[in-house]
């Protein structure tokens, strides 16, 4: 699955498509803070529009950097069109970037892998969930998503079970979903997460002092994991998916290479 004729399309509407390409969808350390020049709204939305668009559909490698540009829709400055104008770069030298999906012999395992990226916000100190799912070891993802969390985490502990909980909420939906199309599937969904205190945390029913500030909503994660629906693993390293050691890449600064996914890339020179 890919998006390559409306990726072409949105460039030469905007104006790019002759522009230098890009090899991250964002800046390392990018500053997105609402202060500079105002810049033209009505060109911003529609262009940030067109990406949603591509990351909803086959384009998870720019779920973080365009979950970060919605949140300035309102009063965009230059600074955040020039990260905008980033990933059209970046669009631009992966156009023929896409999804594969392949038939393979193995029974299919839903699994799903969780991050979070503490207090990356500046103005509030929000974190930022991001989770991705697929149905077998080495394919492409079927699912994905990266928000910002509607708390304020005390603790990287904290702010990972967060997102843990955004991450099993998904997979219960996706369970379901499958046994429904498929009733014999019937499997424990394998969740991986890169934190040790987190996965504690979930398989330990002691409340600790440190702990007792998380949201007692967020237990239903135990709840899950005690009937056997969810099982969370520590997060490989190397990771399997990516191929590179976690140890490249900060945060989700580049979601899409971190975390989500597996996608195949043909270029053509």
């Amino acid at each position: 699955m890919n998006q390559s004729k409306y990726i072409k399309d949105i460039l030469k509407r905007f104006g790019m498509a002759e522009c230098k390409t890009r090899a991250t969808p964002s800046e390392l350390k990018c500053d997105l803070t609402p202060d500079g020049e105002q810049t033209d709204q009505r060109k911003y939305r529609e262009m940030l529009g067109s990406l949603i668009y591509i990351m909803t559909c086959t384009r998870p490698d720019i779920s973080w950097i365009v979950s970060k540009l919605s949140q300035h829709m309102s009063d965009p400055r230059e600074k955040h069109m020039t990260a905008l104008k980033h990933v059209y770069r970046y669009l631009q030298g992966t156009v023929n970037y896409e999804l594969s999906y392949e038939k393979c012999d193995n029974k299919l395992e839903l699994m799903g892998y969780s991050d979070a990226d503490w207090a990356n916000d500046i103005l509030d100190r929000k974190s930022t969930t991001g989770y991705c799912f697929s149905l077998s070891q080495n394919g492409a993802v079927v699912s994905w998503k990266t928000r910002k969390q509607q708390t304020v985490s005390l603790s990287t502990c904290e702010a990972e079970y967060v997102a843990l909980a955004a991450t099993i909420q998904e997979a219960l939906y996706l369970s379901q979903l499958l046994q429904d199309m498929d009733h014999t599937f019937e499997q424990t969904v394998r969740v991986f997460e890169d934190n040790q205190g987190t996965i504690r945390l979930a398989k330990n029913p002691v409340n600790r002092q440190r702990s007792k500030h998380v949201d007692i909503k967020y237990h239903f994660i135990r709840s899950n994991i005690l009937q056997g629906l969810i099982s969370c693993f520590p997060l490989p390293r190397p990771s399997q998916l990516t191929g590179a050691t976690l140890n490249q890449f900060s945060g989700l600064e580049v979601a899409g290479q971190l975390l989500l996914t597996e996608i195949r890339c043909e270029k053509t020179y």
